[in-house]
């Protein structure tokens, strides 16, 4: 299986690198305060890395004081290309990147089954279209993340289980690696989702933070001090199994009354059927029901929301009482209804939160967007190659 190449084998030039490409353009001043290094040193490593095409100058900086303005640097991201993919029951997903995760293209196929063959067959022909449509010739692609909604062996690229797609033991990287010659590396998508968030999003300048996903499951992710927290066996936050309802309704995993079972778009479907509301609507109809629909499906809707709002809002007493976070960040396509499951949920939240837990923690929406999962998975790649050990 091929193994990807640090762009910067460097671990110190890898910082500074990486810094430039999440958080420049930046002056050299502001490298060296930032990463706690000397002046000396942050040009030492800055002029290969501009020679080699890396880094380029761009523009100045006013200068406070009577000091000089000072020249900015920001990253070349379009030399470097990544692709991410979500593997899904329903479709497989792919993009084509930059360095700096802007999406360049997208592409999606169907899945009749969540046959691994199959899937991996999808994935690796969407990477020959993507590879084929690159805007940019001299462009290097640098390899394939993969997101998938499991328990992933990160070393080993394979899926040890993924309960939704009815998959135990899926080898994943070396069989995708082999059909594309591209190297791969595979992680759980939330996994993924916050790699992307702590580079390019809202945790941008946040040590340590979680992201809580909604959707048909509901999952978890953790940085900690600027590091991915996986666990001893890479089952960190499993969110959407908190067993919050003992005699709640059964879960994907077998057990009743987790966190998914009452708040996943599945269980407000379920639940908003089960109070009366029509049987052949799908989540985005529900969120419009509860907006303005005919009263009886309204109030189905409005019911099914608050029940999975107090849940989410359960579980992220939990969080805040384990770990006391400054921030969680909520996404994947549940979020379009957080207007209807918010108030639940921050209710929830304060209700069971000790002390000042619930005050202490901010909780931001990333919107749902066709590329979230993909993109994500194409961060797996870019932190890989840029070889920062930190997040």
């Amino acid at each position: 299986m091929a193994a990807l190449t640090a762009l910067v084998p460097d671990q110190t030039g890898a910082q500074v690198f990486a810094q430039v490409l999440t958080a420049g353009p930046m002056s050299r001043t502001v490298i060296a305060q930032r990463l706690g290094l000397s002046p000396s040193t942050v040009t030492r490593l800055l002029t290969p890395l501009i020679e080699e095409g890396y880094l380029s100058e761009t523009g100045r900086q006013s200068a406070t004081g009577l000091g000089r303005p000072q020249r900015l640097l920001r990253v070349n991201t379009e030399q470097h290309l990544a692709i991410g993919i979500q593997i899904a029951r329903t479709h497989v997903a792919a993009v084509l990147t930059d360095l700096g995760a802007r999406t360049l293209l997208r592409l999606e196929q169907p899945l009749d089954s969540p046959d691994p063959a199959r899937a991996l067959a999808v994935a690796a022909e969407l990477t020959a279209r993507l590879e084929a449509g690159a805007p940019s010739a001299g462009a290097k692609l640098l390899g394939i993340g993969v997101g998938v909604g499991g328990h992933i062996d990160t070393a080993t690229g394979v899926c040890r289980s993924a309960v939704r797609l009815g998959w135990t033991d899926v080898p994943i990287a070396a069989p995708l690696s082999a059909a594309t010659g591209l190297p791969v590396v595979v992680d759980n998508d939330v996994n993924a989702l916050v790699i992307a968030e702590r580079w390019f999003g809202e945790g941008r300048d946040v040590d340590s933070f979680a992201v809580v996903s909604v959707g048909r499951g509901v999952g978890g992710a953790l940085m900690l001090h600027g590091v991915l927290h996986s666990g001893a066996g890479g089952l960190a936050v499993e969110f959407g199994h908190l067993p919050i309802a003992p005699d709640g309704p059964l879960c994907a995993c077998g057990n009743r009354g987790c966190v998914e079972a009452l708040a996943s778009s599945d269980a407000v479907l379920r639940m908003f059927r089960e109070a009366g509301g029509r049987p052949d609507a799908d989540y985005e109809t529900v969120t419009e029901l509860a907006r303005s629909g005919p009263e009886a499906d309204r109030s189905a809707a409005l019911s099914a929301f608050a029940t999975a709002g107090d849940a989410l809002g359960r579980g992220l007493a939990c969080l805040c009482n384990l770990l006391n976070p400054g921030l969680v960040v909520l996404a994947g396509e549940g979020v379009v209804a957080h207007e209807h499951f918010g108030p639940a949920m921050t209710a929830a939240l304060e209700r069971h939160a000790v002390s000042t837990a619930a005050r202490d923690c901010v909780i931001k929406i990333d919107r749902a967007s066709e590329t979230l999962w993909a993109r994500g998975a194409a961060c797996l790649v870019i932190r890989e190659s840029v070889s920062a050990r930190r997040a």
